[in-house]
């Protein structure tokens, strides 16, 4: 221990006494690990904390499977049968996938709360009990039950006025009471969040096959997940086998642990940003080793007097070392300083829809960034570090022939060749690993600008989206939503400076809903109910026009198209193509949904009257899809109900000009026709837009960032490298420039050396690249991994910034004296 603490000592003011390069040091770590604590903090919360509920590895989230991937939504009578027919799950419960704005109030004005529909065994599920009353009965989760609520401790607190009697009273939401049973503790985190939960009331007869709502369990104590999965599977093939028209042949049950459901396709891109932030750290380190190597030539004859004195090998390697960990250490507490500010810097560019870093109950936490898991990593990468710069000099350095080490390191003995060759094998290893993070950011930007590029099929400028909750009672029939769109849309596109207005079940490029249908005429496939099962979306007639959707042939809705008139239904070119390739699709009938769906789904047949361009509905960087467009007004009653009770009606409004200047007016407009309907999620088109490529351009952002950090270490590497030969070959310059040789052979000779070591890291970085890059497939569009431009202009950059990093030392070569190099010591 006292010789320890005799390194120790000796470290300091060794430190103390180099402060250029001490800095200079701690600054390529302090980044390096600050930007590894800003990452892992975000994986920490995403990937590694456990969920917030008791024993959280016993929740699962139930699903369907296929061999194309899953489908995470479940319908009522699949649930029933997965409620009776397991031995796994202790509590399983049914719930919606989103929460519903709920109108909170009976005065004009109300305001809007999150609700979602839950079943009895909703709250045993996550293991929560209310901290006033009590959770749902038996018979408050039954058809028809009686209207009943469990609130939040945030709702009751903030909007109720945390009144305790607040226990049996009533409370009006979407103009109905409903008697409050519960009040559920603080700190309870909801998936999704909500402020109210009503009983679901599903029918335990019910035959609704529409999947629409998630399904999530606690296991038996003792049971693992793959026990589950095999029961869920048998209970899916005795449900397939008992309702062969409900369940596809392809069609299976699994169970996924309720925290990698949350997580969904984030987890790869982040996997991926911790391995380019490694690397970022990995060049810091080189760099720093670089650093020590050049430092070891000034302290050759100090280890060598060590040795011929006594000190073994082990001690010497010991002495080094405590060095190189105390600069880490030192470099590890600045960066945990830059990765707290780096974690809030994160938060404030990071997509909307990053599971669990964006809800309000993590925010708090990951800012602090005091959770034990970052601190131990950020001591055990900086602990690593510490080893991995510092051993490899040091273990160099320590194999000194002490009887020679005069002659190698005299001013007349030129450069160090053991040395140079060591760092010459760090600079060309951090040429690779900046070229592998390159051509990862090349790719994505290739992304990026693809996805600006896509046409989404329709005019995103000038238009205003906003939503309004349906939920409750008022607005319990299809014709009662139909004459409440048509009174706001003509108030709305009266006021000056709107052009038209619309309203729908789903906007453009946020996904929708999907159902089957049946040709008339054109019997299906053999074994199957259906010609198909396509997007499927409702809307007012001044839809097309609100979003400048062309109309291909025949014609658009229009005033005429209600309830009392002849089922119509328009349909997309990609629908026209698939299923009418040879054929004009005008004039034909289809049905959509049917009595196999459930009564809520029976439809009478439509003709089609229109043909419309195709639009990005699931997103731009998904396909052009099959779509069928139908009047809201024409939609079957159990839909109307159905939709209410799960979706908000979205509007869209085109203006001539900027659409913010209007949006007061037309909030104003909208009350006016029901003063029950408070507007939420006011956005623009183009924000709508620009949200589904949040989490692409995220990627893109950091891995940019990552690799112009690599880019700038790695110059810096290959800079540093060049001028500290350009030094040690003074005397050997002078010497060759006295006999004859020419400063443009100088310039070429230093010049070659530099480019020979950048070209080999760019060949090995590019092949590396190749084979590390497919991880990115899935991140990536309109661009392949292997995309030859990419790899091109990606050396191109490398080779250039090693040119000029090689030039400027080079170029200082030539304007030495030969004289004064003669000289040199």
């Amino acid at each position: 221990m006292g010789s320890f603490f005799s390194d120790l000592r000796h470290s300091i003011r060794v430190l103390l006494n180099s402060a250029g390069f001490t800095s200079i040091a701690i600054a390529a770590l302090a980044l390096g690990i600050g930007a590894n604590t800003a990452i892992f903090s975000v994986v920490n919360t995403v990937l590694l904390q456990p969920l917030p509920y008791p024993e959280p590895d016993r929740i699962m989230r139930v699903e369907r499977s296929y061999p194309q991937g899953v489908g995470q939504s479940s319908s009522i009578p699949k649930f029933m049968a997965w409620k009776k027919n397991n031995q796994v799950f202790e509590s399983l419960a049914i719930h919606d996938f989103q929460s519903l704005g709920l109108n909170l109030g009976s005065g004009d004005r109300p305001e809007q709360v999150q609700g979602t529909h839950v079943s009895q065994d909703y709250f045993h599920v996550f293991s929560v009990a209310p901290v006033l009353g009590r959770t749902f009965l038996p018979q408050e989760d039954f058809p028809g039950g009686p209207k009943a609520a469990v609130v939040s401790y945030d709702l009751w607190k903030t909007r109720l006025g945390g009144d305790p009697s607040l226990i049996g009273k009533p409370l009006v939401m979407g103009g109905e009471p409903y008697s409050v049973v519960g009040i559920l503790p603080q700190g309870f985190h909801p998936d999704p969040p909500a402020d109210v939960f009503i009983p679901m009331q599903a029918d335990p007869n019910s035959i609704n096959q529409g999947h629409y709502l998630l399904v999530t369990g606690r296991l038996k104590p003792g049971v693992t997940v793959e026990t589950a999965k095999a029961n869920m599977k048998m209970a899916g093939d005795r449900f397939r086998a008992a309702n062969p028209k409900w369940m596809d042949k392809n069609e299976s049950v699994t169970v996924l642990p309720l925290r990698d459901a949350l997580v969904g396709d984030v987890k790869p891109a982040l996997l991926i940003l911790v391995g380019a932030v490694g690397f970022v750290l990995l060049i810091a380190c080189a760099n720093v080793a670089n650093l020590l190597l050049a430092r070891a030539s000034g302290r050759q004859k100090e280890i060598a007097i060590r040795t011929a004195v006594g000190a073994s090998r082990g001690r010497l390697i010991g002495q080094l070392l405590t060095e190189s960990v105390l600069l880490a250490a030192v470099s590890g507490l600045v960066g945990f300083l830059i990765g707290a500010w780096g974690i809030r810097v994160l938060l404030v560019l990071s997509p909307g829809n990053l599971p669990r870093v964006n809800e309000s109950g993590h925010v708090a936490s990951i800012v602090t960034a005091l959770d034990w898991r970052v601190l131990a990593f950020t001591f055990a990468i900086a602990l690593i570090t510490g080893v991995v710069f510092g051993l490899f000099p040091a273990l160099h350095i320590s194999r000194l022939d002490v009887n020679s080490v005069l002659k190698e390191t005299s001013g007349r003995s030129g450069t160090g060749l053991k040395q140079n060759r060591a760092r010459s094998i760090l600079v060309a290893s951090e040429m690779a690993l900046a070229v592998i993070l390159l051509v990862g950011a090349a790719l994505m930007i290739r992304t990026f600008v693809g996805l600006r590029s896509v046409q989404p099929g329709f005019d995103p400028h000038n238009v205003i989206t906003m939503q309004t909750a349906l939920s409750g009672g008022r607005y319990d029939s299809t014709a009662k939503v139909e004459n409440m769109v048509h009174q706001v849309v003509q108030r709305v596109e009266g006021l000056p400076g709107v052009q038209s207005a619309a309203a729908t079940i789903m906007l453009p490029i946020e996904g929708g809903i999907d159902l089957p249908f049946l040709i008339e005429e054109r019997p299906p496939d053999k074994g199957g109910l259906y010609t198909g099962d396509e997007q499927w979306r409702a809307l007012s007639p001044h839809y097309f026009s609100a979003f400048r959707i062309p109309l291909v042939r025949g014609r658009a809705f229009d005033d005429r198209d209600t309830g009392k008139s002849e089922r119509v239904v328009i349909i997309n070119q990609a629908m026209a193509k698939k299923y009418w390739k040879e054929q004009d699709p005008i004039g034909q009938r289809i049905s959509i949904g049917g009595k196999a769906l459930g009564p809520d789904f029976e439809d009478p047949p439509r003709q089609i009257v229109g043909v419309v361009g195709n639009v990005r509905e699931a997103g731009l960087s998904d396909s052009e899809q099959p779509v069928m467009y139908v009047p809201q007004g024409q939609i079957g009653e159990g839909l109307t109900k159905l939709a209410n009770s799960v979706i908000p009606l979205s509007w869209a409004i085109r203006t001539a000009n900027d659409p913010a200047a209007l949006t007061a007016a037309i909030q104003r407009e909208i009350l006016a026709v029901d003063g029950q309907l408070p507007v939420s999620k006011i956005r623009t088109m183009e924000q709508v837009v620009s949200e589904s490529t949040a989490r692409q351009n995220f990627n893109m952002m950091l891995l940019s960032i990552f690799a112009g950090m690599a880019l700038l270490l790695a110059a810096i590497g290959i800079y540093g490298l060049m001028s500290y030969t350009v030094e040690q070959r003074t005397q050997e310059i002078g010497i060759r420039m006295a006999l004859g040789a020419g400063r443009g052979d100088m310039l070429k000779l230093i010049v070659r050396q530099g480019m020979l070591l950048a070209g080999i890291g760019v060949v090995i970085g590019l092949a590396a690249a190749f084979g590390l890059t497919r991880l990115l497939a899935s991140l990536l569009f309109g661009v392949k991994t292997t995309d030859p431009m990419t790899y091109a202009a990606v050396a191109l950059v490398l080779i250039s910034v090693a040119l000029l990093a090689t030039y400027i030392p080079a170029w200082r070569a030539t304007k030495i004296d030969p004289l004064i190099a003669l000289r040199y010591e």
